[in-house]
């Protein structure tokens, strides 16, 4: 069996870690692994794999060693600095942040959606945005089936969407302590903010257009009319998803419901009766989208509401950057 060799760039933080843990529980056998980080946190050790590893400190002859992969979680300027670099020694990166995302030269994968667009890279892979990558998985059966005229994005995002720095705000509320805000404009304890990211000049803010821009390359539907408001809730792990869509063909309920549940990577959870549908608590662990809360939107012709929720650390970033090389691997 060939050995392939892993390197996980930002380890010791919340994705990296998401990682390992995925990586743990999946006991691929013919992977080696080195750990990389920031300066700040080289030579932690971090227990994995029934093994103590040392996490080494990212620089620029880090990669003279020889990898096959490396998936990179440590934000946008690691990347750009780092991801040539690792590219040009013949390694695979699949990069975490957005650094690239948009990229002509650059595949923008979800391995359930476009896998097929992986053959066009130059050694970087774009992983999408958390929020994108869920919706996405929820909307190509339709825009396969019923192909999609537009799309209405509402999103209730987790606080590990922000990082460390925006549990300890949302913990530092919920215990009342008197202290400043780490990582948000305004406390998100007891509060929600429609506001990810920084707002740009058509006053949308850098979220919200990943969610338009992202979706449209993905699909690869290029103007496909788009919108998105996307608002931080105090939630710890889980983003959900109000997804409004209209169709170009019309459809039932039931033949949408049945060609969700015979999709890749998605479970069904509707059953109203029962009250019966996705939520953050159940989701929480899981690589799958959960989908629910199906019914038409009688306010157009062929128009369709759902509900989607995935956790954010695994399908929204590790999970779904460890399933394309798992998936580049299999070729």
């Amino acid at each position: 069996m060939k050995k392939y060799k892993l390197a996980i760039v930002g380890a010791t933080g919340l994705v990296g870690r998401t990682a390992l843990k995925i990586l743990e529980e999946k006991n691929i056998q013919n992977l080696e692994y080195t750990l990389f980080s920031s300066k700040k946190s080289a030579g932690t050790e971090l227990k994995f794999m029934n093994t103590r590893y040392l996490v080494h400190e990212l620089k620029d002859f880090s990669f003279d060693e020889h990898f096959d992969f490396a998936i990179f979680s440590a934000g946008a300027e690691t990347s750009r600095h780092f991801a040539h670099i690792a590219a040009s020694k013949g390694c695979v990166v699949i990069d975490n942040s957005s650094a690239f995302r948009m990229d002509d030269d650059v595949p923008l994968i979800v391995p359930e959606v476009n896998f097929q667009d992986v053959t066009s890279h130059h050694n970087i892979i774009a992983n999408p945005n958390c929020s994108t990558i869920q919706a996405v998985v929820a909307l190509k059966p339709l825009d396969d089936n019923f192909k999609i005229k537009r799309i209405v994005y509402s999103t209730y995002q987790a606080v590990s969407g922000a990082g460390k720095l925006g549990l300890e705000d949302l913990e530092n509320g919920r215990k009342k302590l008197d202290k400043p805000l780490l990582k948000f404009p305004h406390p998100i304890y007891d509060n929600c903010l429609p506001h990810i990211d920084v707002f740009l000049l058509n006053r949308y803010t850098k979220e919200e257009m990943k969610m338009i821009n992202e979706t449209r390359k993905i699909l690869g539907h290029p103007n496909l009319p788009i919108t998105a408001t996307t608002v931080r809730v105090p939630v710890q792990n889980c983003h959900g998803e109000s997804i409004n869509v209209e169709l170009e063909k019309d459809f039932s309920i039931n033949e949408i419901i049945s060609i969700l549940k015979n999709s890749p990577g998605i479970i069904v959870e509707d059953e109203p009766n029962k009250n019966l549908y996705p939520m953050s608590s159940t989701s929480v662990g899981h690589d799958e989208v959960f989908v629910g809360r199906i019914r038409k939107d009688f306010s157009v012709k062929h128009g369709i509401n759902m509900w989607v929720v995935a956790d954010n650390l695994r399908k929204g970033a590790a999970s779904n950057a460890i399933q394309i090389m798992e998936r580049m691997i299999e070729q």
